[in-house]
C-alpha cells in the first residue's frame, strides 16, 4: 500500500507529466504529488503546435492538458518556470533552479525532446526557427501570416513529419516554401520510397519545392534577418526564415548527471527502463519522449516521440510508481494532418524490417491503406484519409498471423476477416 505521508515528484511538465499527475489521483493516491515544469504555461499537447494552432484553426486555450485550476482541485503542487537541475539519487531529492530543493519517494522523469540544431553559420539570425514549444508556435504563426502577406520565402530544413506539416501550414498562409532534405523522398527512414513519394506528390501540387540529397551549409543575412539559405551542391535558395526541422533530442542531462543507465545516442539515446518504465534506480520511473523502453512483444527497445506515447506512457509509469503490475506494450502509433491529408500509422516497420508492402484502397486519390509486411506478418499500417480502423490494423499486428497479401489489399474483405495465408 502508498503511504498517504509519500510524496511523489514527476519533472517535466508536458503531456506526459500531466497525465501521470492525473492518473496517480485516479487510483487513489493521496500523498503530496509535485509537478515540476521548467515552462511558465501550464502542460500542453504538442501536436497542435505544428497542426491546427500554428495554422490559426485552435484557440491557444485548446492546447492545455487540463484547465489552470484542475491542479489546485486536484491538490497537485505545481512549479511553473523551474527547471529541475540537480538530480540526488542517494538524499532523494530534486533541485530546482531557483535553489528550492524537493524531496521525493518516486520519481518520475518526463522531461521530452529538445529540437536539434543546424550547426551552420548563420543559426544566430533572427529569422531562424525552431518548433518544440507553445512560444516557438506563437513566434512561428505570426511570421507564417506576414510571410505570406508579403511573398516571403520559407526554407524548412528537414522533410520528417514537423517539416511537412509547418510546409502544409505555410501555403495555407500564402507563404512560399522550400524543404531541404538529403534523403531521396520526405519520411524516407519512416516510409520507404514507396510511400515517401506519395508526400513529395501532395506538397508539390500545393505549391512547395523540394531539394532533395542536399543539406544546408549557411544562412546568409544582413542586419540581422535572414537573406538566402545555401545548400552543400552549391545551390542558394531565397529565405526570409528558415526552419530547422531536422529531430528531437532527448533531455537526458539530469538522469545523465545523476547516474542513471541511457541508451546510446547511435541506437536513438533516451533513459532505459524496463517495460514497466522503470530505470536503473528502482524508485525513479521515465516516460514520454525521454524514455526508451523495453517492448514486451516487439523484443526491442523503443523511444517514441509521439503524442499517444506521453498520453499513455505518463498513466502507466505513474501505476508502475504505485506499485501496480505494468507491462507497457501499447502498439505504437502516431498522426498527422497536412491540407486535406489526414492519416494514421501505427506499428513498427524499421528500414530493412520489412519485405513488401501492401496498399489497399486508391493511392492515387490518397484514400487508402498501406501496410508493411515481413514474411506475410504486418509489422505496421497506415491509414490515409480512411478512419476507424485503427483497432482492425493494430489486432493485425498484434496477432503475428500470416496473412494472405492480396485478401489484405482487397477492400471487399473486411480487415476483421482477412485470412491467413
Amino acid at each position: 500500500m502508498v503511504d498517504a505521508d509519500q510524496t511523489f515528484v514527476i519533472v517535466g511538465g508536458g503531456l506526459a507529466g500531466a497525465k501521470a499527475a492525473e492518473t496517480l489521483r485516479s487510483e487513489g493516491f493521496t500523498g503530496r504529488v509535485i509537478l515540476i515544469c521548467d515552462e511558465r504555461d501550464h502542460p500542453y499537447e504538442r501536436p497542435p503546435l505544428s497542426k491546427g494552432y500554428l495554422t490559426g484553426k485552435t484557440d491557444r486555450e485548446a492546447v492545455f492538458v487540463h484547465e489552470p485550476a484542475w491542479y489546485a482541485q486536484a491538490d497537485i503542487e505545481l512549479h511553473l518556470g523551474q527547471p529541475a537541475v540537480a538530480l540526488d539519487r542517494a538524499a532523494k531529492t530534486v533541485r530546482l533552479g531557483d535553489g528550492t530543493v524537493v524531496a521525493y519517494d518516486k520519481l518520475l522523469l518526463a522531461t521530452g525532446a529538445e529540437p536539434r540544431r543546424l550547426d551552420i553559420p548563420g543559426t544566430g539570425l533572427a529569422g531562424v526557427h525552431h518548433l518544440r514549444r507553445l512560444a516557438h508556435a506563437e513566434r512561428l504563426r505570426g511570421v507564417l501570416a506576414s510571410l505570406g502577406r508579403d511573398n516571403g520565402h520559407l526554407v524548412i530544413a528537414g522533410a520528417g513529419w514537423i517539416g511537412l506539416e509547418v510546409a502544409a501550414a505555410a501555403r495555407g498562409y500564402g507563404a512560399e516554401v522550400t524543404i531541404v532534405e538529403p534523403d531521396p523522398t520526405p519520411l524516407h527512414r519512416i516510409l520507404g520510397p514507396e510511400l515517401g513519394q506519395l508526400f513529395t506528390d501532395l506538397h508539390a501540387e500545393k505549391g512547395v519545392r523540394f531539394h532533395f540529397g542536399a543539406r544546408l551549409t549557411e544562412i546568409t543575412g544582413q542586419d540581422g534577418m535572414v537573406l538566402a539559405a545555401r545548400t552543400d551542391d552549391g545551390e542558394e535558395h531565397p529565405a526570409h526564415a528558415v526552419l530547422a526541422a531536422i529531430g528531437a533530442a532527448p533531455r537526458t542531462a539530469l538522469a545523465e548527471a545523476a547516474g542513471l543507465a541511457l541508451v546510446d545516442r547511435a541506437d536513438g539515446g533516451g533513459i532505459a527502463v524496463d517495460a514497466s518504465l522503470r530505470t536503473s534506480d528502482p524508485d525513479i520511473h521515465a516516460a514520454g519522449d525521454v524514455a526508451a523502453a523495453e517492448h514486451p512483444w516487439l523484443h526491442t527497445r523503443l523511444r517514441i516521440e509521439h503524442w499517444a506515447n506521453a498520453l499513455n506512457g505518463g498513466p502507466a509509469a505513474a501505476r508502475a510508481m504505485l506499485g501496480q503490475e505494468v507491462s507497457y506494450d501499447r502498439v505504437p502509433y502516431f498522426f498527422s494532418d497536412q491540407y486535406d491529408v489526414g492519416l494514421e500509422y501505427s506499428g513498427y516497420a524499421p528500414p530493412g524490417s520489412y519485405d513488401q508492402v501492401v496498399i489497399r484502397g486508391d493511392a492515387g486519390k490518397r484514400e487508402f491503406i498501406a501496410f508493411w509486411l515481413r514474411e506475410g506478418r504486418v509489422l505496421a499500417g497506415m491509414n490515409v484519409n480512411v478512419w476507424d480502423v485503427t483497432e482492425d490494423i493494430q489486432r493485425l499486428i498484434r496477432s503475428g498471423d500470416r496473412l494472405s497479401p492480396e485478401a489484405l489489399a482487397d477492400p471487399s474483405v473486411p480487415l476483421a476477416a482477412v485470412p491467413t495465408a
